[in-house]
């Protein structure tokens, strides 16, 4: 089993309704984001996938959450834009966009800071 891994961030802001405590105010973040992407069988050119290819497709994802308020996108109108939520929802739609019968999206980490973070992932 191979897995890699590709780094990012974005920057937006948030506020979290029912929360008690000064984030329920609006304030903005500096998420950094980890995909990781998993596969049994290497490529003809020996990669698990492109890193290229898979940094275009993530940023692709990202760039809707880029400097928005996430309280005012579709996704959230539901649930509060939580690092937990978001977590979920781009191991979500980058699945959509990369998994195929060889690679999978394993995991998505997402830090709200350097000492603060959330994985998602599926069994």
């Amino acid at each position: 089993m191979h897995e890699l891994s590709v780094r990012t961030s974005f920057s937006s802001a948030h506020s979290l309704d029912g929360y008690e405590g000064p984030c329920s105010n609006m304030h903005g973040h500096n998420w950094d984001v980890e995909v990781f992407i998993r596969c049994r069988s290497l490529d003809e050119m020996g990669m698990v996938r492109d890193f290229r290819e898979l940094k275009d497709i993530i940023k692709e994802v990202i760039s809707g959450f880029d400097h928005r308020n996430l309280n005012e996108l579709p996704c959230f109108s539901d649930r509060n834009p939580t690092a937990e939520n978001i977590a979920c929802l781009l191991f979500s739609m980058l699945s959509g966009k990369i998994n195929d019968k060889r690679v999978k999206v394993s995991k998505v980490t997402v830090k709200e800071s350097s000492k603060t973070g959330v994985s998602y992932w599926e069994d």
